[in-house]
């Protein structure tokens, strides 16, 4: 065979080589797509490919599959920072806590609306309890940008081997976001574990907000003041204060341990439930602090060899107030539904908690007293107390105390029953019933207005068919069944007359005397039967104390106020209550008023007063309804008003002579001596009025002429200046006697509340006790000493 030479060969190969190149698979071009996607990994195999075998392959091994799960987390990161973008980092900070009532000295009153939190600053904390805490939840908060990623992947691992997803990792600032926020998970997640996911990766999203716009001590602080404690207890200061009665800022290192230990499983753990397992959750939490090096195990073993002391079980028990019973009606009044629920707000109020506590504590010893006395048919309220639980509405006798300041309409004290545990309904406020005799004084008010004078003589005998307008034929007898004739106007109201009550309201008018009512502020409209007069006007125990604050005001009245300030959590002022007054009365009718309801408490049905031991100048009036029904004493130093309701929730007899000097007069001489010992003085009823003196027919009350003076029926006056009769406004009842200068007498006049015709008017009867003319004075009302 020939050989073949070299260039054949060559020839050869080259051709060979053309026709491997030519059946070779040509190289696939990547597009620009490509390259932007797979351009890290190309850079990673480019970096490691000068790295030693042994190094390049472990680089790549954990590289790639790094540089993958960016391809996820890039994504996933954008579209959980977007949803974390909506929540607001405002809402962090705002909690909803209590709602703070103080009286006006200050003294605390109590905590309304919100959530059962006290929101406090850092400083305030104990750092025991910072230590405790940390050491428990998050012994990496300070290290950590919200996020435990050593904690999370230990958690991470452990739910994947338990198949569970019990071990969460939360840091304090995941669990304050959770708490600050609803994170739910979206409605497209179709299982549970991936639901848990989706709300775990938005709540570190929310974190990273979080620890970018707080400092890590805002983040602790907001952390510990929304901490739920059991018993619907919320934050730090507020579970220091319910379980061991101090403030945060002084627990213990084993107290501190303790509320940190019970964090987890509040309820479960509480001391008031289980002791015992809140000493475990207080020593485990002290050994963790040891383990974190804050704590050494001399500390530890000191703190766990203590005892645990909480609040005792009969203080546990939250007693509800009558005064604050009273604010939460008023605030339901004067704020927005969004102000109240949130609350944080500091109520101010016009309470003074000493009077308050003192008017509560007068009428339950008082009612007590009397439940224990002979002739009391109805059940008491220790035999209420008695029975199993759950029990009916009691039914024990009741009572009400409203006390008000004069010249600010103040809210003193209100008490509406003799326990507000053991009864909802507010009778100071709620209850209507009828206000008895204590209604007479704006009858003769009303017709002071009208001319009639205290010595106008009226008559106390029966009345007679058509002698009153609208009467008929009925005719009231008086409490003692007696008849006294002619007497002075007075008397009527000093002894509480029914029959010449009636007559004075008469001589007003029962129009007049209405429209009276409604100026002074009672809300119902008074009935146009003649039995007004004598009380039938239903009221509460707070309308009829505000309405007598005209008598020591001169007729001025100063519509009755609780709140006096309420500021935000931030200090603003949210609402101011303004002082409002207007003239209800004319000054002169109030004073004359006045003055007759002083003698009430010398010489009238409010004189036991003195032997009850309160003997300041004071006035008032007592009431008593048919059958006993409802006991009342309305009555008033120069500082306050004091209205007493003494009876039963279902109308009805308390006790034979069951009369308000009986059974309210005690109570309120039992509050006006203690307020008048904290300041709230009696110096006197005298007012700086303008008077003249006139001449005046005792029988007409209008100015006197000669034939009044020749009749004998004429007297000197001195009368307040609004209701001097006018020059022209003389009497007309007495006539001059032509035979005067035979000696003849001329006859008596007919006075007001005349006997028949045919009957001579006999002289007025005298009175036991002398009342005492109108004395022109120079002092003004003094206000309440303030009280520091």
């Amino acid at each position: 065979m020939p050989k073949r030479s070299s260039k054949d060969s060559s020839s050869s190969g080259s051709e060979k080589g053309r026709n491997r190149r030519r059946n070779k698979p040509a190289r696939k071009k990547h597009g620009l797509g490509t390259l932007l996607l797979f351009w890290p990994f190309a850079l990673w195999q480019k970096i490691t490919s000068a790295f030693p075998f042994i190094i390049r392959l472990p680089a790549r091994l954990i590289g790639h599959p790094a540089i993958l799960s960016l391809y996820f987390l890039i994504p996933l990161s954008i579209f959980y920072y977007g949803r974390a973008r909506q929540f607001d980092m405002a809402k962090v900070s705002e909690m909803p806590e209590r709602s703070i009532v103080l009286d006006r000295r200050g003294e605390e009153l109590g905590r309304i609306h919100g959530e059962k939190r006290d929101i406090i600053t850092f400083s305030d904390i104990a750092p025991e309890f910072l230590s405790a805490i940390l050491a428990r939840e998050d012994e990496r908060f300070f290290s950590h940008g919200g996020v435990d990623w050593i904690g999370f992947a230990r958690a991470t691992l452990r739910n994947i081997k338990d198949q569970s997803m019990t071990q969460g990792a939360s840091t304090i600032t995941m669990q304050l976001a959770r708490n600050s926020y609803q994170l739910q998970a979206k409605p497209l997640s179709f299982s549970h574990m991936v639901q848990e996911l989706d709300r775990k990766f938005l709540e570190i999203a929310v974190s990273y907000r979080i620890e970018s716009n707080y400092a890590k001590e805002e983040i602790l602080t907001h952390y510990v003041n929304r901490i739920f404690w059991g018993h619907s207890i919320r934050g730090i200061e507020e579970a220091s204060r319910t379980y061991f009665e101090k403030r945060a800022k002084d627990l213990t290192l084993s107290e501190s341990a303790l509320l940190a230990g019970i964090v987890r499983g509040p309820n479960a753990f509480s001391p008031f439930k289980d002791i015992e397992n809140s000493r475990f959750e207080r020593d485990s939490t002290l050994q963790r602090m040891v383990d974190a090096k804050v704590l050494s195990q001399e500390e530890a073993d000191a703190a766990m060899a203590e005892s645990i002391d909480v609040r005792p079980e009969w203080r546990r028990v939250f007693h509800d107030s009558w005064a604050m019973d009273a604010v939460r009606r008023e605030l339901e009044r004067i704020l927005e539904e969004e102000n109240i629920e949130f609350g944080g707000l500091q109520i101010t109020t016009t309470i003074d908690n000493l009077v308050q506590k003192k008017a509560e504590e007068a009428l339950d010893q008082h009612l007590r007293k009397f439940e224990r006395g002979g002739g009391y048919q109805h059940q008491t309220r220790a035999q209420w107390l008695a029975l199993p639980e759950p029990r009916p509405a009691p039914q024990y006798i009741q009572g009400s105390v409203v006390v008000i300041e004069n010249l600010t309409g103040a809210i003193v004290a209100t008490v509406g029953g003799r326990d507000a545990d053991e009864s909802k309904f507010n009778r100071a406020s709620q209850a209507k019933r009828q206000i008895g005799s204590t209604f007479k004084p704006f009858v003769y008010l009303a017709a002071f207005d009208h001319g009639l004078r205290p010595d106008t003589m009226l008559s106390d005998d029966p009345l007679r068919r058509g002698e009153v307008k609208g009467a008929g034929g009925w005719s009231p007898s008086n409490s003692d069944g007696k008849f006294l004739g002619m007497q002075p106007a007075s008397v009527g109201l000093i002894r509480s007359r029914n029959t010449m009550s009636v007559r004075v309201g008469a001589f007003a008018g029962i129009d007049y005397v209405k429209e009276i009512a409604t100026s002074v502020g009672f809300e119902r409209e008074l009935s146009s039967d003649p039995t007004a007069f004598l009380g039938t006007l239903d009221a509460s125990p707070e309308e009829l104390a505000s309405a007598y604050t005209v008598f020591p005001n001169r007729g001025v009245r100063f519509p009755p106020r609780l709140i006096a300030e309420i500021r935000n959590r931030d200090g603003g002022v949210e609402y101011r209550n303004p002082l409002i007054s207007y003239e209800a009365v004319k000054p002169g009718s109030a004073w004359t008023t006045s003055r007759i309801l002083h003698q009430v408490m010398e010489s009238g049905t409010g004189a036991s007063v003195k032997r009850l031991g309160f003997n300041k100048p004071c006035a008032g009036k007592t009431g008593t309804t048919n059958d006993y029904r409802d006991a009342w004493f309305v009555g008033y130093t120069s500082s306050l008003t004091c209205a007493v309701w003494v009876g039963l929730d279902q109308p009805k007899k308390t006790i034979d002579r069951g009369y308000g000097s009986t059974l309210s007069l005690p109570v309120w001489a039992e509050v006006m001596k203690t307020a008048d010992r904290l300041g709230y003085k009696a110096d006197g009823l005298d007012s700086k009025l303008s008077f003249q003196d006139c001449r005046i027919c005792r029988v007409s009350g209008k100015r006197a002429t000669p034939a009044c003076e020749s009749a004998g029926e004429a007297y000197s006056d001195s009368i307040p200046i609004d209701l001097v009769p006018a020059e022209t406004d003389i009497c007309l009842q007495h006539v001059e006697d032509v035979s005067e200068k035979s000696g003849n007498r001329p006859p008596k006049a007919v006075p007001v509340g005349e006997l028949p015709p045919t009957e001579q008017a006999p002289k007025a009867i005298p009175a036991d006790e002398e009342v005492p003319r109108a004395i022109p004075v120079e002092e003004d009302i003094p206000r309440a000493i303030p009280v520091e």
